[in-house]
């Protein structure tokens, strides 16, 4: 009777997905566009979109890539963009905290073994001796731009090896590509970058790696998914079928490269997602196996980081005030990280 009573639940599970799935199929797909940065960050959702994930939820994704973080904020503000994954900049946290933007899930996580920021030093200040962080006081570090998580792991890092924020030069250059000619040409002593623009450069031998902010830094959630204040009030379904999407993006991702104690190794799906991942960002496969970035299989997020953040900005001035994580997370959508 038992064996009966679980085959019929079965019987109904699936009858109940597949009517599911044939409801979500007649119904024409809502489309969204889908804003990262050129970098490994975006890789949850070149899966979501070329595994189905978002076509399975009823959505037709469009996926566009920016060159720098700060103008995705600008552009989800103003529904340019529809939802965005990316660094919190203090553009963001402005925005946000005008209660235009709203965070709903959380992208790339900084974790020991495994790499997501990191810095490069010029093979020109490599033979001058700036060979690890601690070398780093009197060096120009090239930046995309300021007012960046960037810029707050370089001034964590000098604060860990005691080397004053006065002593170093930060040049904000506005995309990777002069980021790399400037690291390239040695016009930069050192630069921070994401891992798919660092492995890039270090793979044509135009730089050294000095190290990544795991090396130094303790785990802490590395960038944030977003949507405009406007789209999560009046288009919340559409949200959380694009929350469910991109969270099957970031399973799919930590599950190909996580181990069952949480260390770092290639599973079954690693070369399929790095061969999708090569294809978006238009980079040898080669190139990005060098350095693959943490995601939490939930996309779960942590406020006291977010918080962190905030606190920095306002303390450099970038923002009037600290803006505070329950004001700017959509708890509808979101999962906290346990402390």
């Amino acid at each position: 009777m038992v064996r009966m009573g679980v085959r019929a639940l079965v019987a109904a599970a699936l009858a109940t997905g597949l009517l599911a799935g044939a409801g979500a199929a007649a119904r024409a797909a809502v489309p969204i566009k889908m804003c990262t940065v050129q970098s490994m960050g975006g890789a949850p959702s070149f899966i979501a979109k070329d595994k189905g994930f978002f076509a399975r939820e009823g959505l037709d994704a469009k996926i566009v890539t920016f060159s720098s973080a700060q103008p995705i904020a600008l552009a989800v503000a103003s529904g340019d963009c529809d939802f965005a994954a990316t660094a919190m900049t203090a553009a963001f946290f402005n925005l946000a905290g005008q209660g235009t933007l709203k965070i709903i899930a959380a992208g790339t996580w900084e974790r020991r073994g495994f790499q997501s920021v990191g810095m490069l030093v010029s093979n020109k200040a490599y033979a001058r001796g700036l060979h690890s962080f601690k070398d780093l006081g009197g060096h120009s570090v090239a930046i995309t731009q300021l007012g960046t998580p960037l810029q707050h792991f370089v001034l964590e890092i000098a604060e860990v090896y005691r080397i004053p924020e006065t002593s170093l030069k930060f040049l904000p250059l506005q995309s990777n590509a002069v980021v790399a000619s400037a690291i390239a040409g040695g016009q930069a002593d050192s630069a921070v970058q994401t891992v798919a623009p660092i492995s890039a450069i270090i793979a044509k031998g135009d730089a050294r790696l000095l190290g990544w902010v795991t090396d130094v830094l303790p785990p802490h959630q590395g960038e944030a998914v977003f949507t405009a204040t406007k789209t999560a009030k009046e288009r919340p379904t559409v949200v959380k079928d694009f929350i469910a999407a991109l969270r099957a993006g970031e399973a799919y991702f930590h599950d190909a490269f996580v181990g069952p104690k949480g260390e770092r190794r290639d599973g079954p799906h690693a070369a399929e997602i790095i061969a999708i991942a090569a294809k978006y960002l238009q980079q040898p496969e080669a190139t990005l196996r060098l350095g693959i970035p943490y995601y939490d299989p939930e996309a779960r997020i942590s406020s006291p980081d977010i918080e962190r953040l905030s606190d920095w900005y306002a303390a450099q001035h970038m923002l009037k005030t600290p803006v505070h994580a329950k004001d700017i997370v959509d708890t509808r959508f979101t999962i906290e990280m346990p402390k």
